[in-house]
């Protein structure tokens, strides 16, 4: 599968931005050069925080990257209202991020690679927080093993354990595994796996939750999913919240499960065999 044009991706905010009641970060379309043999770049989507400093987000930023067909949505359509909430309430800059070879992790991990280096080249960014659903957990492992000073941590939701290995040498930086038991694309076991893989360094950080009968995409906890992975994140970044921005994380941007399975579809994360 070739690379989709930046243009064209979506959605570029959630279906429900208002109930934020917080300006919007400014959001846009790129392309993102990555230097490989490839010819073309990789499309995503940008979250700029208004008034952006980088002493304040500490030199932070968050990329969100999808399962094996590529996709900006991200499992239940979470990743379109996660970006704005680190964008506009942590004034943290976030891409999420398209393939220019979906399911193929030796073209995926220099885009994660080279959407490091776009974002430190525009926002002085040089710690990062890398979130993967369901194949994205390969080139979040990969990349968090070559990268041990830059990559501060690592969320998966519903991982798959092929191409992996990284995550061996995670520790002691945090780790984050969500999976539904309820997964007919995955087994809850490859969370179980990845958390017995990453060790039991004296440091270490690792936190795994199964949700019980949840689906592929965590859509029966959404909500909640997109919550963990916002305070992981500021954690990682050692950002505080505040108690406005604690309430306002929570705010459910999308609605219900129709609603998020509409989400994925239109960010094209229900292709290359990727399903609920």
């Amino acid at each position: 599968m070739g690379t989709r044009a930046a243009a064209s991706l979506r959605p570029l905010h959630p279906p429900n931005l208002g109930r934020l009641a917080t300006q919007a970060a400014f959001t846009r379309n790129v392309e993102i050069k990555v230097e490989d043999p490839l010819d073309h770049a990789a499309p995503a989507i940008l979250h700029e925080p208004r008034d952006y400093d980088p002493v304040h987000a500490k030199n932070g930023a968050v990329i969100l990257i999808s399962g094996a067909g590529g996709g900006v949505s991200g499992p239940a359509g979470i990743y379109p209202s996660l970006a704005e909430k680190l964008a506009s309430l942590l004034h943290v800059p976030c891409v999420r991020l398209d393939y220019r070879e979906p399911a193929r992790n030796k073209y995926c991990t220099p885009d994660v690679l080279a959407s490091m280096s776009f974002l430190s080249s525009r926002f002085q960014s040089d710690r990062f927080v890398l979130v993967g659903w369901s194949f994205g957990g390969a080139p979040c492992f990969t990349v968090a093993a070559r990268e041990p000073e830059r990559v501060v941590g690592v969320a998966t939701v519903a991982s798959q354990t092929a191409e992996t290995d990284g995550i061996a040498k995670l520790a002691p930086r945090p780790v984050l595994l969500l999976h539904g038991t309820g997964d007919t694309c995955l087994s809850p076991r490859c969370a179980q796996n990845l958390y017995r893989a990453y060790g039991e360094h004296p440091r270490g950080q690792r936190q795994i939750r199964l949700f019980e009968g949840d689906n592929h995409g965590l859509t029966k906890n959404a909500v909640a999913v997109e919550k963990m992975i916002f305070d992981f994140a500021a954690r990682c970044l050692g950002l505080e919240i505040s108690p406005q921005s604690e309430e306002k994380a929570a705010r459910d941007l999308v609605g219900d499960g129709d609603t998020r399975v509409r989400e994925m579809a239109e960010g094209r994360d229900l292709e290359g065999g990727e399903h609920l």
